[in-house]
């Protein structure tokens, strides 16, 4: 790697650290195009190389939102424990199952709940500090950890909008309890991955160096963001992920 790939490749592990401390995502979907523009990895392991390097920037961005008292631990452990065996289940069955549809339909639930998270939907204040029930969270994190494996996207795209849309969690407990949940869920993807010799860790060392802090930054722009004003960056966020997702499907299909 020459000096200027290493440069960049810090730069583009800040700005996906950054979007992981905003949104509560692993930010695996900035930086495997990122690796890809670069150039000289392959495909695989321009997707495997991501997940090491979202198990610091996970932990920093939640340790973030933990100290603020902005994660539902509960909540992350369900989430994280079904999502952890989901995932392992989901890379197995990747050769099985048409990933372009699945897509589809993450596209147009992705639309959906970005719609919800801004209308800022949220649970009555009478039943504000009821717990979720166990197997509704649990549910969550099939969902994630099945697309995670599957699709090789961070757990969080799926974990943020059911929490703040569905399930009317406020959004900043919702993006620091994503981010607890998502440091779990790739451990399995990590483990495979290194295994079959996919990680390049020179350039994970450096996506590292950016994406660490820049979790800490988004964190704490975040925390420091008042509701309305996160819901619409947020909201915006996933809704772009979801036109993406489904324009890169559709071109794809018509081919």
């Amino acid at each position: 790697m020459t000096p200027l790939e290493a440069v960049l490749t810090v730069l583009v592990g800040l700005a996906a650290g950054i979007l992981s401390g905003l949104f509560g995502v692993g930010g695996g979907i900035v930086m495997t195009p990122g690796l890809t523009a670069l150039g000289g990895l392959t495909p695989i392991v321009a997707v495997a190389t991501p997940l090491p390097v979202i198990l610091p920037t996970a932990a920093m961005g939640a340790f973030t939102y933990h100290r603020a008292g902005e994660v539902d631990m509960r909540a992350a452990a369900w989430i994280s424990l079904t999502g952890a065996a989901a995932s392992a289940v989901g890379a197995l069955l990747t050769e099985a199952v048409d990933a372009r549809l699945l897509l589809l339909v993450t596209a147009a639930l992705l639309g959906w709940q970005s719609v919800q998270i801004l209308r800022g939907r949220s649970r009555p204040a009478a039943v504000e500090e009821r717990p979720i029930h166990a197997w509704t969270l649990a549910l969550v994190g099939v969902v994630a950890g099945l697309l995670s494996g599957l699709l090789g996207i961070g757990g969080g795209i799926v974990i943020v909008p059911a929490l703040a849309g569905m399930l009317g969690v406020p959004l900043k407990r919702a993006l620091g309890t994503s981010l607890v949940a998502v440091l779990i869920l790739v451990i399995p993807g990590t483990i495979v991955h290194t295994a079959l010799g996919n990680i390049d860790w020179a350039a994970a060392f450096f996506l590292m160096i950016g994406s660490v802090p820049g979790a800490r930054l988004g964190a704490t722009i975040a925390l420091g963001t008042k509701e309305r004003t996160l819901r619409l960056m947020v909201g915006s966020f996933l809704a772009l992920v979801a036109v993406v997702y489904g324009a890169q499907q559709i071109v794809e299909m018509t081919r």
